[in-house]
């Protein structure tokens, strides 16, 4: 370390008129070692102090963080003021730190029970993780589930203003760990307190990676709903002023308190901006990018409406979703046959891959192939293997939107006479879903394709919309807005 550069300012709890906690070195430069913990120990820095820090590329200004236990000893880690964002700067790099005071994070929001108001619908929320009930952990770095539904009352309490609100965490998993045996409990815990016939509307709190997974599943495993169901989550961790937790959050409390509907939704972000949500039909939705709030899409097909602060502006014409009738009552069916795959066709695909599969003892295969629903003919003879094997196959087509077509070309034709039956429009993810639960119910060929070709609630559609595919929502309300008042 340069000793010229840096000027040891402090011993002892004091740093320029800055006054800090004892000295607790276990504590103060938690996760640093090293020249960055040299660079602190010089400089009277600690963990959580507010600090400006002059680099050769500029200031920083900003938290110290703790560091990841398992990170590097050549950058120190700050959480910025003008943005929250966290940033790692070089050590070598900083020129001067000057510390300006002490903040210590509590990352605890404390539970807080939801008011009663006798006037307001009921709503339950029902905590399974993920981002939107998440906190940085300091410990690895890393986002980990940490609020429980309760607590999200506490980081938001516009929630009271919309509807009387009770809680249940049923487990705190990130959604990649969620699969059937989640659904399952989900899908009991919803018809549970449907059935109590004490809510207006349930709201499912979730990690978004394989948020659409679950509400297919959903939409399969509690059928005949009387109100509405609200798969919601977040892109952004509640710790940064990007987050979309807040926001989501209340447009699907909104929509599960009042909204004019009878089925498994997703609610996330509509555009970048924090303007509305969308209402996405859980069996036409899939996250379509990492790391944008507005990740959600409907794909071939609309969403069922618009949701604001304001209320609802439905994209669906009225006789194309289902209505909120509360004199339904819900039909729960969470058998599930665990194996089935999913098979992404894609160029040189070598047999021994199905045959692994029918060696293993999958039920069912869900092929999304290119194009039209094809893939290469040396895969033909393993598909006739696994066919005769009793394995039930179909056909989704890769690119996402558009049809199956297996009558237009030879190579599809002579994959149906193999026995692959094809999904038209199905989404992949969502024909791995209902095949599990397809197989939960009967392994009889003829029925399995019944079930598989016949629509529980939009997994399959007639057409698509014609502006669809261009437009992708079903309309650009910002863009109705600038002409509207911008006459040419």
């Amino acid at each position: 370390m340069n000793e010229t550069t840096f000027e040891i300012k402090a011993t002892g709890s004091v740093v320029e008129g800055v006054t800090l906690p004892d000295l607790d070195p276990a504590e103060d430069y938690k996760g640093y070692r090293g020249y960055s913990r040299a660079v602190l120990e010089a400089t009277g820095a600690r963990v959580w102090c507010e600090v400006k820090a002059t680099t050769d590329q500029g200031d920083f200004v900003g938290i110290l963080l703790p560091r990841s236990e398992t990170a590097d000893d050549k950058h120190l880690v700050m959480k910025l003021t003008y943005n929250g964002y966290n940033v790692g700067i070089k050590s070598e790099s900083i020129q001067h730190i000057e510390v300006l005071g002490y903040r210590k994070a509590n990352y605890k929001i404390p539970e807080k029970e939801f008011p009663k108001d006798p006037v307001k619908p009921n709503v339950i929320l029902l905590g399974t993780g993920g981002t939107i009930a998440s906190r940085l952990d300091y410990r690895t770095g890393a986002v980990i589930p940490a609020f429980s539904p309760g607590e999200l009352y506490g980081a938001v309490p516009e929630l009271a203003d919309i509807a009387n609100m009770n809680t249940k965490k049923i487990f705190g998993e990130f959604s990649e760990n969620i699969g059937p045996m989640h659904w399952k409990k989900v899908a009991e815990a919803v018809a549970a307190e449907i059935e109590t016939g004490n809510v207006n509307g349930v709201v499912v709190g979730h990690g978004t990676d394989t948020m659409h997974y679950t509400a297919a599943a959903l939409t399969f495993m509690v059928q005949n709903l009387p109100c509405p169901v609200v798969v919601v989550g977040s892109q952004r961790s509640s710790d940064r002023p990007s987050s979309d937790a807040a926001f989501n959050l209340l447009r699907a409390v909104k929509t599960a308190a009042e909204g004019d509907f009878g089925e498994v939704m997703v609610c996330m972000y509509g555009p970048t901006s924090d303007s509305y949500g969308l209402l996405h039909r859980g069996t036409r939705v899939r996250k379509m990018h990492s790391s944008y709030r507005s990740t959600f899409r409907t794909l071939s097909d609309t969403p069922i409406a618009r949701v604001s602060q304001d209320g609802f502006v439905p994209i669906k014409e009225e006789d194309a979703f289902i209505h909120r009738d509360m004199s339904r009552k819900p039909v729960l069916n969470t058998a599930f046959e665990e194996k089935v795959t999913l098979l992404w066709y894609y160029p040189n695909m070598q047999a021994d891959i199905v045959d692994a599969m029918v060696d293993a003892g999958y039920k069912g295969i869900v092929i999304a192939g290119t194009g039209l629903g094809h893939v290469n003919r040396p895969l033909f003879p393993a598909l006739r293997r696994a066919v005769k094997a009793g394995v039930h196959i179909f056909m989704t087509v890769q690119t996402l939107w558009g049809y199956v077509q297996m009558y237009v070309y030879d190579t599809g034709r002579d994959i149906m006479e193999i026995g692959v039956t094809p999904l038209a429009n199905m989404l992949p993810e969502v024909a791995y879903v209902k095949l599990g639960w397809v197989l939960g119910q009967t392994q009889e060929p003829a029925e399995v394709r019944r079930m598989m070709t016949t629509p529980v609630n939009g997994e399959i559609t007639e057409r698509e919309p014609f502006d669809g595919y261009l437009v992708f929502q079903g309309g650009l309300p910002e863009l109705e807005d600038y002409f509207k008042y911008h006459q040419v």
